[in-house]
């Protein structure tokens, strides 16, 4: 059985000022360094071929304690790509969440954040960032599947939840509704072209 895991990057220092973060490149915070150990630890069996992760240093920064930690992985490749970059938030980038939202009302700010095809001013909506994500991973990741490898994918909310909607044939009605939360790993198994979530 071949392993595909998925993590968002450890909490960064803008997630915990409640920042719209997207392109710009910030450090994990004190409590995404531990969420990324924990996370570590818990795959630390796991042989990792192959690890992906976007051009950012919080998610970089992940998948390098992970594989520090991991004790069976000797011998992998490690390849950085801005496709898998976090959703570009545009003018909104480096503004808090709470005082945007007083700015420009909660619901104009929910719309921004949760809608599947409305991008925030000068920024990506979430099917604009899967325009990118997608073809990455069929052309990247899969025939990396294929061959039998195992494949760690750091990466972040935006730029992961599209990849789940493809894997896992999410509508965009539906995807809108979907967390992946910071530090805890999203394991599938892929199987003769199919690819299962491992529960």
């Amino acid at each position: 059985m071949t392993i595909l895991i998925l993590i968002r990057h450890g909490q960064s220092i803008w997630n915990a000022e409640n920042r719209f973060t997207g392109w710009t490149n910030v450090e994990l915070s004190e409590k995404g360094e531990r969420e990324a150990l924990d996370a570590g630890i818990s795959l630390s069996k796991i042989s990792i071929d192959s690890v992906h992760t976007s051009d950012l240093i919080r998610a970089q920064r992940t998948a390098e304690i992970i594989m520090e930690n991991n004790d069976v992985s000797s011998k992998f490749s490690t390849y950085f790509d801005f496709r898998l970059n976090e959703r570009n938030y545009g003018e909104l980038q480096g503004l808090n969440k709470k005082e945007t939202a007083e700015k420009h009302g909660a619901e104009q700010v929910h719309i921004w954040r949760r809608s599947y095809d409305i991008a925030p001013p000068g920024g990506e909506s979430l099917k604009m960032t899967a325009e990118r994500t997608i073809p990455y991973f069929i052309e990247e990741i899969l025939p990396e599947l294929e061959n039998g490898k195992n494949i760690l994918v750091a990466a972040h909310g935006n730029s992961l939840r599209s990849i789940v909607m493809h894997i896992e044939n999410i509508s965009p009605e539906e995807i809108v509704n979907v967390e992946i939360p910071t530090g805890i790993p999203r394991i599938y198994d892929y199987n003769d072209g199919i690819i299962t979530k491992n529960e």
